[in-house]
């Protein structure tokens, strides 16, 4: 009866019901996880969609959800869904302009928020906001309505209502409006239908073929749809969700679920990684050239290339030396990561690869669905390192004669929230979306990205580069965490960079340097001279014309917060220009 699942909230009927899962979903509360059986959920669901039309919400009525990921908002989802309703889910750490703009364009009739911080943040902007009657929350906060004064108000005479409305809710009936937070500008809404996302949602579950005893670990914002679709995958094929408390606590909650497969961002698995190296560094010399001998051993693997006998035997001793306390330390079960949103640094999967954990790096945008390639597992290992895999089944794909990558299929937006004139802008008389990313094929089959098409910049000797291929090589190295190249209509390419104050420490411990602040120690003359031969060793893998002439190190990180980061952690690079005006006049004097 899978096949049955044409809207998304059919995942309920045809998947959630029979597997009859006593953990569908978990989450820490109080310092003990607490599970929620299929029973519940289910109930909670009908019950909340029964309290909203009980609140008057009618078919087509906006619902903005902010919040972190818990059970309460996949709750919720479905509720909206089952009545009609649209979900509006927008990222907690937005600004309050982006907030008010969202409220505003999409008329939200209800807002419902995780906890009292966000209520607070959000108390000015809804009372302003003409559309909103009410703001609840999912935790008990002061003075603040809670979600379940919804539920309680469920009247079973509203089944009727509920099962009508059920019934007629079409495939291609609008299902979410998912408001991008670009680099430029005031964010876009995102028309996605239920056929957009179950057509990914279908071929996930083909790419995350784990059975009903597996466990997921969910740490990324519910907000953004690679996250979100991923754990309809998850509940479609019977796969436990369990929440992380919150990003400082990934590690125990690691160690505690023991989960087979998460999914994250590139951002963090660099930042794991930079641990272990750190980590590896200050073992006694003979541990840590052991851990040096795999860790160069990781460095050269290659999936689905035959590496030779020598190669096998080591890597075997290196797992079980080294690799296994990796393993372990990611709670000891983990067969697969999922990386979206960002390129994953090869020098990373490699490594992660060699040590048994698989990371498959896939691509897409919000406007597909998100999913357009995935480098995958199963039905058999068929993968890339530095690619983002092959291209799912039902969805086509061309380059432009630029490069660009283009995409038709049912996972294509319905278009974006009222602004036709920009839909028709990426989506052409043929229907093919036009993504904006640069790209081209690696062995005629693996699609690999090279840039953001506006990012592209040209030097006054007429030279394209591509900023994000240069970040991406200067953040191989140990010692540098963010870098923002920039160089249009100059002489050469330069960078912002912020340096790893980890790897700094490491350094200052090893040089004897007394570390005094991360403002003061980027001024030592030995940290200078050792930054310089990292961005300089790295120059040399560049194109004469790609290499850094010239750079400034920041000492404070960029960020979401301050607005130089969108929430899936790209620079917006207008904005960090604009606030680093004069530090980048001074690179091009």
């Amino acid at each position: 009866m899978l096949s049955s699942t044409t809207r998304i909230f059919d995942i309920l009927e045809y998947a959630v019901r029979p597997q009859n899962k006593a953990n569908v979903l978990a989450c820490k509360r109080k310092g003990e996880w607490l599970t929620f059986s299929a029973t519940d959920i289910l109930h909670q669901i009908d019950e909340m969609s029964l309290g909203l039309i009980g609140l008057g919400v009618n078919v087509g009525d906006r619902i903005a959800i902010v919040s972190d990921g818990r059970p309460e908002w996949n709750i919720l989802d479905f509720a909206i869904q089952q009545i009609g309703a649209i979900s509006v889910p927008i990222y907690p750490t937005l600004t309050l302009d982006d907030f008010q703009f969202i409220f505003h364009e999409s008329e939200v009739k209800f807002v419902f928020v995780g906890d009292a911080s966000l209520f607070r943040k959000l108390l000015d902007i809804v009372a302003t906001a003409p559309s909103i009657e009410e703001m609840y929350t999912f935790d008990s906060v002061k003075s603040a309505k809670n979600w379940l004064d919804v539920q309680a108000q469920a009247n079973e005479a509203h089944r009727s209502e509920l099962n009508r409305r059920k019934a007629s809710i079409q495939p291609d009936d609008l299902l979410s409006i998912i408001y991008t937070s670009g680099t430029t500008g005031n964010p876009k809404g995102v028309m996605l239908s239920h056929q957009n996302l179950i057509s990914n949602v279908i071929e996930g579950c083909k790419l995350i073929a784990f059975g009903t005893e597996a466990r997921a670990l969910s740490f990324l914002p519910l907000n953004h749809v690679f996250e979100r679709m991923v754990q309809y995958v998850y509940l479609r094929s019977g796969i436990s969700i369990y929440y992380a408390e919150n990003v400082a606590t990934i590690a125990e909650n690691l160690k505690e679920v023991r989960p087979t497969v998460l999914s994250t961002v590139p951002r963090l698995l660099e930042k794991v990684y930079d641990k272990i190296i750190a980590k590896g560094y200050e073992q006694p010399r003979i541990q840590r050239n052991i851990f040096l001998w795999a860790l160069d051993l990781g460095l050269k693997y290659a999936p689905n290339n035959s590496m030779g006998f020598l190669y096998n035997a080591q890597l075997k001793l290196a797992r079980k030396l080294v690799f296994s306390k990796w393993q372990e330390g990611l709670g000891g079960k983990l067969e697969m990561i999922v990386a979206g949103a960002a390129a994953t640094p090869p020098r990373i999967a490699r490594v992660f690869w060699a040590a048994g954990i698989p990371v498959c790096e896939g691509y897409g945008l919000t406007e597909t669905s998100p999913v357009i390639s995935f480098n995958r597992l199963f039905p058999q290992p068929e993968v890339r390192i530095g690619t983002v895999g092959l291209v799912i089944d039902g969805v086509e794909v061309k380059l432009a004669d630029d490069g660009e990558i283009l995409v038709k299929g049912p996972n294509v937006m319905k278009g974006y929230y009222l602004k036709p004139e920009l839909t028709a802008e990426v989506i052409d008389a043929n229907g093919w979306f036009h993504t904006g990313d640069i790209g081209e094929w690696i062995d005629g089959r693996f699609l690999k990205i090279t840039d953001r098409k506006k990012e592209i910049f040209k030097t006054s000797a007429g030279k394209y580069v591509a900023p994000q291929a240069v970040e991406a090589k200067l953040k191989e190295s140990f010692f540098v965490e963010q870098a923002v190249v920039m160089g249009d209509g100059q002489k050469y390419a330069a960078a912002l960079i912020v340096p790893s104050f980890e790897a700094i420490k490491e350094f200052c411990r090893v040089e004897n340097i007394t570390y005094t602040s991360d403002e003061e120690i980027i001024k030592n003359e030995k940290v200078v001279a050792k930054l310089r031969a990292e961005i300089e060793n790295e120059n040399r893998e560049l194109a004469p014309y790609e290499r850094i002439k010239k750079y400034h190190l920041l000492s404070s990180p960029l960020s979401v917060e301050n607005g130089e980061l969108t929430p899936t952690l790209k620079p917006k690079r207008r904005i960090i220009q604009e606030k680093y005006k004069a530090e980048i006049a001074g690179l091009f004097d």
